[in-house]
């Protein structure tokens, strides 16, 4: 018997497409996380088989000296807790460019600039 497959649904914004009923379909169970912090807290323990996230760059901030985007900790935190989660990313057209720093941190499943659909994830999850 297969065991369900987990997916971290980490929803910061309003643009986050609500794909639950795929994901119910596909008998994949999503965990709904709010935050980055309690993303990286959940993943201690919990290792899913997906992430889905939304990138935002950080444009001009003290953050950014030390990280570029929102979602630097998270994949730095993936390779020592969830090695072989598939993340896929989510980014506004006009922040396309500044996400390929990202993949030299975690090798990404896939990154899918808004609007996006059911099918482009259906494709990514079978």
């Amino acid at each position: 018997m297969n065991e369900q497959k987990i997916l971290f649904s980490i929803i910061t914004s309003p643009t986050h497409p609500n794909f639950s009923s795929l994901y119910s379909e596909l008998g994949i169970s999503e965990i709904i996380i709010d935050s980055m912090r309690k993303s990286i807290g959940k993943l201690k323990k919990q290792q899913p088989d997906y992430i889905v996230a939304e990138f935002a760059y950080a444009y001009s901030s003290n953050y950014q000296a030390i990280h570029t985007s929102n979602l630097d900790v998270l994949l730095h935190s993936l390779k020592k807790y969830s090695p072989e989660s598939k993340v896929i990313v989510l980014v506004k057209k006009d922040e396309l460019e500044y996400v390929g720093h990202i993949k030299e941190i975690f090798p990404l499943h896939a990154i899918l600039s808004y609007p996006v659909n059911e099918s482009q994830f259906r494709e990514l999850l079978q």
